[in-house]
């Protein structure tokens, strides 16, 4: 969503919108409407530049990408592996 890359689906990590929240999803679990990003802070501030959220996830208005860049921040660290994250309501 962000650089526009093709990758598979193990490399990509799908996020969703809860109450104008983006959330990571990694176990692709939560409902409703998700958008593929890759796991890297790059390609999530080409998709902030771009103002894909909104877009993507067919919502109005801003959203708040604080939880998601503090996930991706995480996963570059090496704290915590992109697939075993837990989601934002566990």
């Amino acid at each position: 969503m962000g650089c526009r890359a093709k990758a598979s689906d193990s490399e990509l990590l799908r996020v969703v919108a809860r109450d104008e929240i983006v959330v990571p999803d990694p176990r692709r679990g939560l409902p409703g409407r998700g958008a593929w990003l890759h796991p890297d802070p790059a390609c999530l501030r080409a998709a902030e530049r771009r103002r894909a959220f909104p877009r993507a996830l067919r919502v109005q208005g801003a959203l708040d990408l604080a939880v998601l860049t503090a996930h991706l921040e995480s996963v570059t660290a090496g704290d915590v592996p992109p697939r075993e994250a837990p989601a934002a309501d566990e």
